[in-house]
Parts: C-alpha cells; structure tokens; sequence
C-alpha cells in the first residue's frame, strides 16, 4: 500500500519461511515435459506445422507477401545497381586474398547471393566475398599448393595447374563449410555464435585486418612473395617483403596512393553529408574504371611491368564435385570458418532487423549459408559471408528487401557474361589499394583497448588475448585461442566471485554491502554473507575459505577442539582433577598436564555430546587450567542465496558439509531467497536430515533476520543507541494479528 503524498510502501503480511508460504499459499501444478515429449512434438506433423516449415524455409514467401510495389520498387533497383557495382570490384579485390584468379570472386558474387535470397531471413544484409574469410580460406589453399614447392599429394590434383588445384582446395573447403553451417542448422544449434562475444569478434576481426593489410603489401609494393601459411605467417611475409623492398615496382606504389588516398578522402565525404547526399558516390567503382583506361591507355603492364588481372573467362564453369580427400586435409580450418561467417553476417542482420523492426532467425541463417555455400562451392565459388562495407551501401541507398540482392547478383552476372574483358587491365594494385582502404573500420578498433581497459578489465584481456593469438598464431589457431581465453575468463569470473557481508541500511529493510554504506546496522551475533553466483564443484572451495574468513573461524577447527576438550574434561571429572559447581568448572590442581588424544578424526567431527554432564558448557566462558577452544561470537548466519542459479552434486555435497559443521558449533544458519528449482533439486538429492532441515529455507533476508531478532531478542536490546536503528516494516504473525517488538511499546512496528 502506498502512502498518499509520500513515495513510501507500507508492508503488512506475516513473517514468512519457506515451507510457511507454501502452506500458505497453494501453488499451481505444472505438468513437466519429458524428454519422450518433446521428441514426439518434434516429430508430429500436422497442416500448420507443414505450413509453418515452409515459412520457415522460405522466408522469401513471407516478406513477399507484404511486397510494396509502388514504394520499394524503385529503392531496390538502386540499391541491387549500386550494390552489385561495388560487389564487382569486392569480389576481385578479396579473391586476391584467397590466393585465387581474380575472376573467381565473381562467382562467390553471384551464386551464394540467389540461394539467400530465397533462404535468408535478413533483408538488407549483402551476401558475398567478406575479407577475413579470404583470408581463412588463402591460407589453407597456400598451405596444400604452395607457390613454391610441390602441392600436397592430394588425389584428384594430377593433370591440373597450380590455379586449377587452387580452385579444387577452395571450392571443396567451402563445400565442407557449407556443410558443417547446413547440419547446424538443422540441428538448431545456432546459439553456438553467442559464445562469440562482440569483444572476441572485434579482436579476432583486428587481428584478420592486420593479416589483410600485410597480404596486400606485395600487391601496393608490386613484389613477388610467396604465400606463407601457419603460425608466425605474418612475421615471415613481413621478412621477406623487407628483404625484396629495394625491388618495389614505383608505378604501382604511385597508382596505389593516388587509389588511397583519394578513396579515403571521398570516403569520409559520404560519411560526413550522408544525411544530403541521395546515394553515397562509389568512388572505388569510379577510380577502378578510370585506373582500367589510363593503364590500357598507356600500356602499364608492358612500359611498367605491373601485374594485371589479366585474361577473365566469360561465363560460368561447369559444376565440380569436392574432394573428399581434401575434406580430411582441412577439417580443421573448415569449422572455424563456417562460424566466423555465419557469426559475422548475424551480427550485421541482428544490426538492421531491429533498425527496421523485423526478426531474423539464427538457425534459418545457418541453413540459408549452409546451402549457399553448397551451391555455391558447386560452381566453383568460395565461401560467401557479408562485408560490412557492402551491407552498408545497399541499407544506405534505400534497399528494402533482398530484390536489392538479387538485381546486385544480376549486376555480376553480366559482368560475368559481357563485359568482364573490360577489367582486364585493371592494375592488381589497385585492387590491395582499395582492400586496405576498406580495413579502415576494422583496424579503428585499436582505440576500443582504453575504453575496455578502464571499464572492464577481463573483457580487455579477451581482446587481446585474441588479436595477438590471431596475428601470431593464425586466424584459425587465433580463434581457438581467443575462445579459450574468453570462456576462461567466465569460468574465472564464476570461481572467484566478489563474496560480501550484508548490513542493514537503518530504518529500512534493505541490506547492502557493509563496506560501502556508513549508516547501517549489525545485530550482535548475526551475520549475512551473500554469494553472487552459481556454486559448483569448481568454486566451492573458494566460497567456503570466503565465508570463513567472514565469520572469523573455521567450523571443523572448532569442533575438533570442543570435541578434544570434551574429552579432556569428562577425563578429568572422573579423575577428580575437576569439579563442576553451581559456577561452572573448576579445576582443583591448578595446571592440569596434557595426555594424548587417541581419537579419529571420524569420533572428532561428530556433534559434541554432553548427556553425561550436568548441564551444557558454554565454549566463549573461561575454561579452566590450559584447556583453550577457539571463540565462536556469532549464533546465527543468513547465507543470501539470491544470486545462485544452480548447484552441482559436488557444491551440493560440499554445502550440506559445511552447514552441518557450523550447526555442530551451534550457529544457526539460514538460507534466504533461495530459487525454486535449487530447493526442489535438495529435496530429490536426499540434501535434508535430523541436522539440516527446510525449516532453514526463508523466503527474503528481512523475513529471517526478524525470525532471528525473535529467537536473539538480546541481539537488539545490547544496542545503546536502540532508538535510532529502527524500521517501519509492520509484521504480523499467522494467527497472532500485529506483534510488537518496540520494548518501549511506542507502536505496533518492528524495530530493528
């Protein structure tokens, strides 16, 4: 109930323990489903699930079905004829990395584009040629064909060329790609890209544009430098291009910096008046046209000796079968690649499905890549993912809907069939230029190393932890190593969580960390400890050595040695060296000498038992001659579960341990905003006995500090500034209307 005119809550209701809410309040039976339950729903077909299956493989049926004609139409057309114009010039440019013909980029141009457009569910991304996954793919294909040396000896390579074997290795790796993408996709396993963090992949995509950058230099430089693959790669291509410097080609720097810099520059102009201009200016496809009829003009590759594109085979080539021998050779890098594509080109649809308010589904992608890259790889393509920059211009220019894809692959196709002869002396130079231009994105993201630093320390070792792993060691090998270190920071994260002691913010019933609040309050004799985060066979060791150091001593320590001085002490009064008085123990002999302790740790661990003594020893009084047991000061402890999502069998097993030692030294412990499932789990393990009972279950931490107060009354009253310490929490109890523990009987509230 609120207040009127105050932002204040007034609370009336009993004071509640688990199992006293639950006979309170009737739950609602949930029937569970078994795992033969799903299998059978997952099997069942009906006309809507058939309907719903078809849907959902053709997305295309969907957004079609909304089609605006009048209003999308025109956006499209633009968007395919400028996206496709760009595509052109990307799919030269990135067939470079992958160690390839130039031409063969086309191909990744067009036949990964159709297949998506009728699988895919994202609307403006632009499937095709992605730099990192050239990259990926170059290395293997360096790898099994080296430009110098023999080739692996892979059956199917006899009677080809180097190209041809070339194109065997890249087309059979993205056949495999495609069907590692196709099987999870299928087995709805898309969730696999969230272990992907934006960190890692930001790393990961800095480290590629490093190797991008390196690659291009023999290009920009003019040299001949064979192509290295492996760890350290990078480090040996630098070697040798340092080594062959004196013998740079002088046109082709010229040619790439006039490129560089006049692309940059026109660059940033879109970005600056992108809001004024209707369509960003594709300065590359410009200065590629211009740089094609100034070097057929003046002869570049004959007067100059540049390398050039060269001889493009009009249109497409029959479809090949892979290899199955070279699906065994790059199994390995296979997977890392259909990952690193189906992760990039869903980051960029999560990107614009929620600009322009429409869902995308991860499995759907897998498949729609899956079989884009079968089909593709079929005709000799290579694996197809989505550039950032690419995607850009098509969102840019008004595209609505892959139409603006399809129209783009048309683009590419008479490319293929026509006009293709027409980029035959284009300047490979030009080609490096305009890739390391285009890294700009991903190379600016060096400047997010301070901002992780000063913000998230682990996220910053992730990032670089995965750069240079994936600089040293290679994309694929840098990738594994980047998982690794990221789920290795999660796991350290979970291990060694950030425990703290709870107090109370006076006059309410909040509780906070006592370090970081002045006016708070602590009953003698009670303490909270809060754990924030699940608990599991690798991190209950720690939560227990935290709890100890909390509590300021070690349960099976002081049970031990009640136990031994239990012992001592029975000895000694049948002895007659102490007698027991109306005061207590007292010893007649003064020191009393120390006899051996033969018990087992077994007899020692077990609850100490005084029902041969007169009455109960109080362990904190002063015990008599040397017999000395550690202090316990508290008598109660509120372990705050309300950060805890589960418990293992280990944990489990290590907490009841532990309970039942600190009830052994008789400290009360109560276990507060505990989840459902977490207590259902401790019902069915068998976690409860005579010592450990769910009556230690209390529904909130206010709930069991007041079930303390009531049990400790002298918890509160040994407090000399009593009536500044009080909340306005009104507590009633089932059957028993309003209780007051005001001493001065002021009103009926809980003060605390």
């Amino acid at each position: 109930m609120m207040r009127p005119g105050a932002k204040q809550y007034v609370v009336a209701r009993p004071l509640y323990s688990e199992d006293s809410f639950v006979e309170e309040h009737e739950r609602v039976h949930r029937h569970r489903r078994t795992m033969l339950n799903h299998v059978k729903q997952y099997f069942t077909c009906d006309a809507r699930r058939a309907k719903n299956a078809v849907l959902s493989l053709l997305p295309v049926i969907g957004w079609l079905k909304i089609y605006q004609v009048k209003e999308w139409l025109l956006s499209d057309i633009v968007s395919g004829v400028s996206t496709g114009l760009v595509a052109v010039l990307q799919g030269l440019a990135y067939c470079l990395l992958a160690s390839l013909p130039p031409w063969y980029g086309l191909f990744s141009a067009f036949f990964p584009v159709i297949i998506y457009f009728f699988l895919g569910t994202s609307r403006h991304i632009s499937v095709g040629p992605f730099p990192v996954l050239c990259l990926m793919i170059g290395s293997v294909v360096t790898r099994l064909v080296p430009d110098e040396g023999p080739a692996y000896n892979i059956t199917g390579f006899d009677g080809l060329t180097m190209d041809e074997q070339r194109v065997l290795v890249a087309s059979s790796v993205t056949f495999l790609a495609g069907i590692m993408q196709l099987a999870m996709g299928i087995m709805q396993v898309g969730f696999v890209v969230m272990y992907l963090s934006d960190t890692l992949v930001s790393g990961f995509t800095t480290a590629a544009a490093i190797h991008i950058l390196v690659s291009q230099l023999k290009f920009v430089l003019g040299l001949e430098v064979r192509g290295i693959s492996g760890p350290l790669s990078i480090i040996y291509t630098l070697e040798i291009i340092f080594n062959k410097i004196t013998s740079t080609n002088v046109c082709d720097v010229v040619i790439s910096l006039v490129i560089m810099v006049v692309v940059f520059i026109v660059k940033e102009l879109n970005e600056r008046f992108k809001s004024k201009l209707p369509v960003p200016i594709p300065i590359e496809v410009i200065m590629t046209v211009i740089a094609c009829g100034v070097s057929y003009a003046f002869d570049f590759k004959t007067r100059y000796g540049i390398d050039v594109v060269g001889h493009i085979p009009k249109g497409y080539e029959p479809p090949m079968a892979p290899n199955l021998h070279i699906f065994q050779e790059t199994a390995v890098e296979a997977f890392p690649m259909a990952i690193v594509g189906f992760a990039v080109a869903f980051s960029v649809a999560k990107v614009y499905s929620v600009k322009h308010d429409y869902t995308i589904d991860g499995n759907q992608e897998l498949i729609a890549f899956g079989v884009g890259n079968i089909f593709g790889a079929s005709f000799k393509s290579f694996a197809a993912s989505t550039a950032l920059s690419r995607s850009a211009v098509q969102e840019s220019t008004g595209g609505k809907t892959q139409i603006a894809g399809l129209l783009s692959a048309l683009i590419v196709m008479i490319v293929t069939l026509a006009i293709g002869f027409l980029l035959e002396p284009l300047p490979k130079s030009v080609l490096g230029a305009v890739v390391i231009v285009n890294l700009k994105g991903m190379l600016m993201q060096f400047r997010e190393i301070p901002y992780l630093w000063r913000r998230d320390k682990p996220d910053c070792v992730v990032w670089l932890g995965t750069c240079i792993a994936s600089i040293l060691l290679g994309l694929d090998l840098g990738l594994a190593a980047g998982l690794g270190v990221e789920l290795l920071s999660v796991v350290l994260r979970a291990q060694f969580p950030r425990c703290s002691v709870l107090a109370n913010i006076r006059g309410t019933d909040i509780y906070k960390d006592r370090k970081d609040y002045i006016d708070i309050y602590e009953p003698e004799g009670v303490k909270i400890f809060r754990i924030p985060s699940p608990i599991f066979f690798a991190n209950i060791e720690f939560f227990r050595n935290k709890l100890v150091e909390s509590i300021g001593f070690n349960p099976l320590r002081v049970l031990r040695k009640r136990n031994k001085a239990l012992r001592m002490i029975r000895r000694l009064l049948k002895t007659g060296d102490l007698q027991w008085t109306l005061k207590g123990l007292y010893s007649s002999c003064g020191t009393i000498k120390e006899s051996e302790d033969k018990s087992t740790m077994e007899e020692l661990d077990q609850p100490t038992d005084f029902k041969d003594l007169p009455a109960r020893i109080n362990w904190n009084a002063k015990l008599p001659a040397n017999i000395i047991v550690p202090r316990v000061d508290i008598h109660s402890l509120i372990l705050d579960f309300a950060a805890v999502s589960f418990l293992d069998i280990s944990a489990l097993k290590g907490l009841k341990t532990l309970l039942k030692e600190l009830i052994r030294v008789e400290v009360e412990v109560f276990i507060v905003a505990c989840d459902p499932y977490i207590l259902e789990k401790l019902h069915h393990c068998c976690f409860f006995d005579d010592e450990v009972q769910p009556s230690i279950f209390f529904l909130t931490l206010h709930d069991a500090m007041l079930h303390i107060l009531e049990k400790h009354p002298e918890s509160e009253e040994k407090r000399s500034n009593y009536d500044k310490i009080m909340t306005t929490v009104t507590v009633s109890y089932p059957g028993g209307g309003l209780r007051s523990r005001d001493r001065n009987a002021l009103d009926p509230e809980t003060r605390f």
